[in-house]
């Protein structure tokens, strides 16, 4: 185990809590910041929370409300449907900065506690086309971060390359299979575990760990 100190950037998902225990397994100390930005379901929080409490994990909550006032999408407004993107428009998903900003405060927060290392459940493979979920972004941010704070941040993407199924696979590995798949909040409709079904989130992770269940034979 190193004996450097990590922050993940945490929402409480499926790819922010896997991200978390392959952070545990890594690293002498963690933290998790999970941030408040009016999003569509405050359950969100309430769920990032739980699970930093149960995992003994320092937890912070940082109010990123402005957020949602200057970009009106899916995500921050009930009244605007989810909707996948068509002829490469981006989904109503898709918060312009958000990515952005997260990792910026999450690296402010980060020199504060000492962490050198910034976690990240970000993933170019299953990303939905959000242009601030790509390999080139985190590299271009992780030197503007280090430059901005005279630091040497390491941004740390375990995700960036794998697919769904293969996030699942890498939670098994932790011993994390079943607390992620019972204790996450990936539906965009603000239903835990499994979630609604119906959502394009719902069916991205539905499909991921029905390719890994029938793979690897796991019981469900």
């Amino acid at each position: 185990m190193k004996k450097e100190k990590a922050i993940v950037v945490f929402s409480g998902g499926q790819d922010s809590t896997t991200c978390l225990f392959w952070a545990m397994e890594r690293f002498a100390e963690v933290e998790a910041v999970t941030f408040d930005y009016n999003q569509r379901h405050s359950l969100e929080i309430e769920c990032a929370r739980d699970i930093a409490k149960e995992l003994g994990i320092p937890h912070h909550v940082l109010d990123m409300s402005l957020l949602n006032q200057l970009a009106p999408n899916a995500l921050t407004r009930k009244d605007i449907a989810v909707v996948d993107g068509e002829d490469g428009e981006l989904p109503s998903t898709f918060v312009p900065g958000r990515n952005l900003l997260f990792m910026s405060f999450a690296g402010v927060l980060a020199s504060q506690i000492g962490a050198k290392h910034i976690v990240t459940g970000v993933c170019e493979t299953d990303f939905s086309g959000y242009p601030d979920c790509r390999d080139v972004f985190i590299k271009s941010l992780n030197v503007t971060l280090n430059l901005s704070m005279d630091q040497n941040f390491v941004i740390d993407t375990p995700l960036m390359w794998l697919n769904k199924e293969e996030t699942w696979e890498m939670a098994d590995k932790l011993g994390a299979f079943d607390f992620v798949r019972e204790k996450t909040l990936t539906c965009y409709n603000g239903i835990m575990a499994d979630g609604c079904g119906e959502c394009p989130a719902c069916k991205l992770r539905k499909k991921g760990l029905e390719d890994y269940v029938k793979r690897r034979q796991v019981t469900l």
